[in-house]
């Protein structure tokens, strides 16, 4: 190739890729919305909101600190958060959730459980939803069934789009 057409290339190259992408979907790089899963009134009467009301009963030490690391995860966006333990991937029949995570009073853990959601309809930012969250004692773990109870729950929030949250 001659150095004429070389300069050709790579000018149609650099054209190319300065060339704005039309975006079909909120992006993983971007700040993120936090949003509660209300559930529907055919799946729950009282259209209970798991996420607040389990926020309502934590000290309010506890529910402050899962508020900022909320507020923080959102704006790094999540994926590029580093928040020393306060924010974490899960693994196992838990992969694609997440937690938030607080230590409290009485030697006692806060976990806030949420799902990050990049398909909901009618939505320009993607999503941190927080679905439900428990506690339990210091050096604990959670029983396979209250998994089970928060896996429950984010089917429920995935199976309507647009989705069912405040």
């Amino acid at each position: 190739m001659t150095p004429d057409r070389r300069d050709k290339t790579r000018r149609r190259k650099s054209a190319a890729s300065s060339t704005p992408q039309a975006r079909v979907r909120p992006s993983s790089d971007d700040t993120h919305e936090i949003v509660y899963f209300k559930r529907h009134a055919d799946d729950d009467r009282k259209e209970s909101v798991p996420a607040q009301e389990f926020l309502r009963s934590c000290p309010e030490k506890v529910r402050a600190t899962i508020q900022n690391v909320l507020i923080a995860v959102a704006k790094a966006p999540p994926k590029s958060f580093a928040g020393g333990g306060y924010w974490e991937a899960m693994h196992g029949d838990m992969t694609g959730w997440f937690e938030v995570r607080v230590d409290g009073p009485d030697r006692r853990h806060y976990r806030l459980f949420c799902r990050l959601d990049y398909d909901a309809e009618n939505q320009s930012k993607p999503l941190l939803v927080a679905i439900a969250g428990d506690s339990k004692p210091f050096r604990t773990t959670f029983s396979p069934k209250a998994y089970r109870q928060v896996r429950a729950l984010g089917n429920e929030y995935l199976a309507r789009n647009p989705r069912s949250i405040i």
